[in-house]
């Protein structure tokens, strides 16, 4: 059951930081070259910290 939360609640926060990460570059005015690398960026340590999340749910239970 807790898995099923975590994976509904990582994609919910992977796509609000995507929303976040796209209203970014808008504002900056980042140019089109330079976005992929920032979206790559923020989703690896996004990433990092959802699945350090799950290992510390995990373990504490």
């Amino acid at each position: 059951m807790i898995l099923i939360i975590t994976v509904l609640f990582s994609l919910f926060y992977l796509y609000q930081i995507n929303r976040m990460t796209y209203a970014l570059c808008e504002s900056r005015e980042i140019p089109d070259e330079k976005q992929p690398k920032i979206y790559s960026t923020v989703n690896i340590l996004v990433t990092i910290l959802i699945l350090s999340f799950f290992l510390e749910v995990l373990l504490a239970t």
